[in-house]
């Protein structure tokens, strides 16, 4: 059975569709041919296991639910894809969402095509096929860039080939890697847009960097605002609050040990948390949430 994948890149359909990589067949064909027709074979879920190279590392519970709860209703219409490792054991290539959601629906076993592939093959077609088919976020995807360049040994313009981006494209995620790690976790938690984070990529200065952060985290500024403090259009920019502008002179300087307490409260609630003090030595935190099942959380958090 071949499945035409036009959008995952040469790479990639040279590896899943290859009926030479495909050890399913319907013993039909004559000894020395060199050929095997693919099949797709029901695989007991226990046999299974997930893949060492995934490149994402974190799965929306909600959206994992509402899968479940279609695999369900209407089964799985797209097989998984998983290698052979040994006698009645099988490792995930892609579909690791549809595995999960397998499970949570209560399912025993899942289609899957089966295919052979070496470590190399097997880190390339996951890697690749997750850029192409889910939904990552920009650290992930230049995390996967990163590794298919340093550990399948390709060229950002052979890169730029598989994934059928620009080379260009490629060059922008990558450069996302440099940028300070609290900057990397807004942009893996949605709280930062890819617009926002190419505008501080041209900043060479760490410092500044955070600095204009901090005014993007605080007064919600617009990517052109941000254009405009990285050109040094502007050197500041408030924003109205509650219907009063900010003044630069209420706000004061966070000390060391309040800078410290403001990152261990991040790394404790897995969110942008801001402390904002005036001079007075009077202020506020703010704990940020991006959904109502992430302000339980919090609330968990609180309540512990």
């Amino acid at each position: 059975m071949s499945v035409k994948r036009n959008a995952l890149g040469k790479g990639l359909s040279a590896l899943l569709e290859n009926a030479n990589t495909d050890i399913t067949s319907n013993k039909t064909k004559l000894e020395g041919e060199g050929k095997v027709v693919g099949a797709i074979a029901n695989i007991e879920i226990a046999q299974i296991e997930t893949n060492p190279f995934q490149p994402r590392t974190q799965f929306d519970e909600d959206a994992l639910n509402e899968l479940a709860g279609s695999i369900k209703e209407h089964g799985i219409i797209q097989p998984i894809t998983v290698r052979k490792l040994g006698y009645d054991k099988f490792q995930l290539i892609s579909g690791e969402r549809r595995f999960r959601a397998s499970q949570i629906a209560g399912l025993t076993s899942v289609p899957a095509y089966i295919r052979i592939a070496n470590d190399q093959a097997m880190l390339e077609m996951a890697l690749v096929e997750n850029i192409q088919r889910e939904q990552l976020d920009a650290i992930e995807v230049a995390i996967s860039y990163k590794r298919l360049i340093d550990e399948c040994n390709l060229t950002q313009e052979q890169l730029s080939q598989k994934v059928s981006k620009q080379r260009s494209t490629i060059t922008n995620y990558l450069r996302l890697l440099k940028l300070p790690v609290e900057i990397q976790l807004a942009l893996r938690n949605g709280d930062l847009t890819m617009g926002h984070a190419r505008a501080l990529i041209n900043i060479e200065n760490e410092d500044r960097q955070l600095d204009i952060y901090n005014q993007i985290v605080l007064n919600d500024l617009s990517v052109r605002d941000v254009e405009d403090l990285v050109r040094g259009v502007k050197t500041e920019i408030s924003k109205p609050a509650s219907g009063k502008a900010k003044k630069e002179s209420d706000k004061a300087e966070l000390t060391f040990e309040q800078k410290q307490v403001m990152e261990d409260l991040r790394a404790v609630f897995n969110t942008k948390v801001v402390i904002n003090r005036d001079e007075k030595g009077k202020g506020k935190i703010v704990i940020p949430f991006r959904s109502d099942n992430d302000l339980k959380r919090i609330l968990d958090l609180l309540d512990a």
